[in-house]
């Protein structure tokens, strides 16, 4: 099934412009859901705002947004008010600068997004500018109004695609300072040092995304399956007793294990499994 665009316009670099859309790079349409439903009689919950002091239910029409003051008084905000702020959207996503990738911190990446071509005649200027971004090593830098709001994002290549990240606005993005203060340059004996390199050295290794599994989720898809199924649920391993030992010591056991860990033979990865074998619990 192809894929729909979240939303579609033009890419515009100065008098150069194509149609394109953006594709959501990130799903959560294949964990495990749940809905809530009544324990007495298996029938779906629904759920419906009640008046904090009453307890009365508050129906649609009377539902409104409303701000808290420092007083504990609400100032009532409308839709229509809302709306009257909201900026125009002209379906445009305008570059306004091409920088080095690496002058984005990394902390202001927030959503990535496909951004591809909507028509094939469209594929030609759009390649010309994921070539002049390649040959330059630079990314750009473009505003939009996506989903009713004002937004920057960060357009580079990577590999054959193309990637529209949404970035983070300066008041989202906290700064480290209000959570701890600066590592301290603390001084280490020799053999410390070179324990410590030693564990890096025999851990070395490259980034595998297709290596790492969501243990929370693969457990999920177990226990509805052994619901189902009608077999006892499977029962968490307990957690391995943690020994209390100094800095050096600690090195030195784990050098021991890198080392190990290093001479042992590769296991052989378990066959992925396949969408008939998921199970969703709706």
């Amino acid at each position: 099934m192809a894929a729909r665009a979240s939303w579609k316009g033009h890419l515009k670099v100065g008098d150069l412009a194509c149609a394109v859309g953006l594709y959501t790079a990130i799903s959560s349409s294949d964990r495990v859901s749940f809905n809530i439903i009544n324990r007495r009689t298996g029938h779906r919950v629904e759920r419906r705002f009640v008046d904090s002091d009453t307890g009365k239910l508050v129906e649609r029409d009377d539902q409104v947004k409303g701000y808290q003051m420092e007083n504990g008084d609400y100032i009532v905000i409308e839709g229509e008010e809302i709306a009257e702020i909201v900026a125009e959207s002209d379906k445009v996503l305008n570059v306004k600068a091409f920088i080095a990738y690496d002058d984005i911190d990394k902390l202001y990446l927030d959503r990535p997004y496909y951004l591809a071509p909507v028509d094939e005649h469209d594929e030609e200027a759009l390649s010309l500018m994921v070539r002049g971004m390649r040959d330059g090593k630079v990314a750009a830098l473009a505003e939009a109004v996506l989903f009713r709001r004002n937004r920057a994002l960060l357009i580079r290549p990577h590999d054959s695609h193309i990637i529209a990240t949404m970035l983070n606005f300066d008041y989202e993005v906290r700064s480290a300072d209000t959570v701890f203060k600066d590592i301290p340059d603390i001084k280490f004996d020799k053999e410390m040092l070179e324990l410590a390199g030693h564990i890096i050295e025999t851990k070395r290794g490259s980034f595998d995304p297709s290596a790492y599994e969501d243990r929370y989720e693969a457990a999920l898809v177990e226990l509805v399956r052994a619901k189902i199924e009608g077999r006892a649920p499977p029962k968490k391993k307990p957690a391995p007793e943690n020994k209390v030992v100094d800095l050096m010591e600690a090195l030195r056991q784990s050098a021991k294990m890198s080392g190990k860990a290093k001479k042992a033979p590769a296991k052989k990865k378990a066959p992925a499994r396949s969408d008939s074998q998921r199970t969703k619990a709706g």
